[in-house]
């Protein structure tokens, strides 16, 4: 498995879910076309790593083959580490039809990546899989149809451990990736390498800063902002952290660029975003929304949001888009300039929606 140097560490890297799936239904297709047992599948992820798989527990019927890809998160701590994700390939007409069973969870609430009743297999995975499945088709000049079940038993159990219930995930996990590799985050690890992209920045005469959240944040910068990025350093979660060593560091402005979904907790206090610190996404927006002057129905409605951009959509009904972001950028900058040095200029761009959906939703600076 790929290593990658963090902090004065070599921490290994992982693979997602995603990738698992994508891997399992490769090998399955395969078997099923060629009538032949393999015991090693090669996948190349969306992140251009290439893979090279065991395939488990490989079970042949005259029209379907089922096996396994186990799960490696790597040095990163990963709930489902170790869990078996199973593709379930038979023949069909026509087309690549993709599914859950055992241990996927259904979405039951918008907003989601998945429509309300979809298996919560997200768009990469998804894509993966069919690719890789169409791929083997046209490989062994098959022109009928494929149906592909992905399942991870345990993995209900599993998802009562995550935020899955929560966000109207019901009965399992979600199959996730968006890049199919899985990033060691030893937190003072990555600190530290923040730090030291901010030390070599800073020797080659930058003074300003870009920091985007995330691969989304870099994509809005680049294609929506057409920013160059040449001072630029991706700080996922850690904005606090960041925020903190380019000021302790002497840089002057920082421009922080981010998705609602992460932003959003900086209006409660929270500097590190990642999941395992809280949520309060929804009740920041409610506490927004309330100052707002909104209607006891549309706190409730925002309530039962499980997204960001599907509380957005409530605001924008109501009429109290415009007013709960101004409140919101407001917490958010009361925030940074409570915990980061004074002497640190930080401005800040929101963004919602994903892909081409992206767009900006409120700025300062």
């Amino acid at each position: 498995m790929n290593t990658r140097f963090v902090g004065g560490k070599l921490l290994r890297r992982g693979y997602t879910t995603g990738s698992c799936a994508a891997a399992a239904a490769k090998a399955a297709a395969t078997m099923l076309l060629t009538g032949t047992l393999y015991n090693e599948v090669t996948l190349t992820t969306p992140a251009g790593i290439v893979l090279a798989l065991d395939v488990l527990d490989a079970n042949f019927t005259p029209s379907s083959v089922c096996c396994a890809i186990q799960k490696d998160s790597g040095d990163d701590p990963d709930i489902t580490n170790g869990c078996l994700v199973y593709a379930h390939v038979s023949l069909a007409p026509a087309g690549i039809a993709i599914s859950g069973g055992e241990g996927i969870g259904q979405v039951t609430k918008p907003g989601l990546d998945q429509p309300v009743g979809a298996h919560a297999i997200n768009t990469v995975p998804r894509r993966m899989i069919d690719d890789e499945c169409k791929a083997v088709c046209a490989k062994y000049g098959y022109d009928g149809g494929l149906c592909v079940i992905i399942s991870i038993p345990g993995g209900e159990e599993l998802a009562r451990r995550t935020f899955n219930p929560r966000m109207g995930i019901v009965g399992g996990l979600s199959v996730l990736g968006t890049t199919g590799i899985v990033e060691p985050m030893s937190e003072k690890a990555v600190v530290d390498t923040f730090r030291a992209e901010l030390s070599v920045l800073y020797e080659a005469g930058h003074r300003n800063i870009t920091l985007t959240i995330g691969n989304y944040g870099e994509e809005f910068a680049r294609t929506r902002m057409h920013l160059p990025l040449e001072s630029h350093v991706k700080c996922s979660n850690f904005i606090g952290e960041t925020l903190a060593a380019a000021a302790e560091k002497g840089f002057k402005k920082a421009l922080l660029i981010g998705h609602i979904g992460k932003l959003c907790k900086l209006g409660i206090g929270i500097t590190n975003t990642h999941s395992s610190y809280g949520d309060g996404r929804m009740e920041t927006l409610i506490a927004c929304a309330l100052e707002a002057g909104a209607s006891l129905d549309t706190l409730l409605k925002i309530q039962e949001c499980v997204s960001t951009d599907a509380a957005l959509e409530c605001l924008q009904d109501a009429g109290l888009l415009q007013e709960s972001m101004r409140l919101l950028s407001d917490r958010i900058k009361y925030t940074l300039e409570r915990h980061i040095a004074a002497h640190l200029d930080i401005s800040l761009v929101c963004f919602k929606g994903m892909g081409e959906k992206m767009e900006e939703l409120f700025r300062y600076d």
